[in-house]
């Protein structure tokens, strides 16, 4: 089992920047995909960004390529999503996810953390 806790939503204005993070324990290790996800009011959740443990090599929702960045600290056991030139339509709870690299769905979810971008 993998426990994960995302902290760092808020309310911000549009343009600003925001860092979650997602503090992983339990039975990690370097061979999982690790993920943000977003799930905006009345819509599906949806893959935002992902990062493997063990190499760095990332993924980017197109929607927020040049603007979000994915990264991990080894050390910490903790992912991290800089939220820069944030917009309005980034409004959502983000949750962050992980999945063995073996298994193609995504198994262990976090609680979510808000993030609201007024305009």
């Amino acid at each position: 089992q993998v426990q994960l806790v995302e902290s760092g939503g808020g309310l911000v204005q549009a343009g600003d920047s925001l860092r979650l993070s997602c503090a992983a324990s339990g039975r990690t290790s370097s061979a999982y995909w690790f993920g943000w996800f977003r799930q905006p009011p009345g819509k599906e959740r949806q893959l935002v960004a992902s990062i493997v443990w063990n190499n760095g090599n990332t993924y980017y929702a197109d929607s927020v390529k040049g603007r979000f960045a994915i990264s991990r600290d080894n050390a910490e056991n903790t992912m991290y999503l800089q939220m820069d030139s944030l917009e309005p339509e980034d409004t959502a709870v983000y949750y962050c996810a992980a999945r063995r690299l073996v298994v193609t769905f995504y198994e262990y979810w976090g609680q979510g953390t808000q993030v609201t971008v007024s305009s």
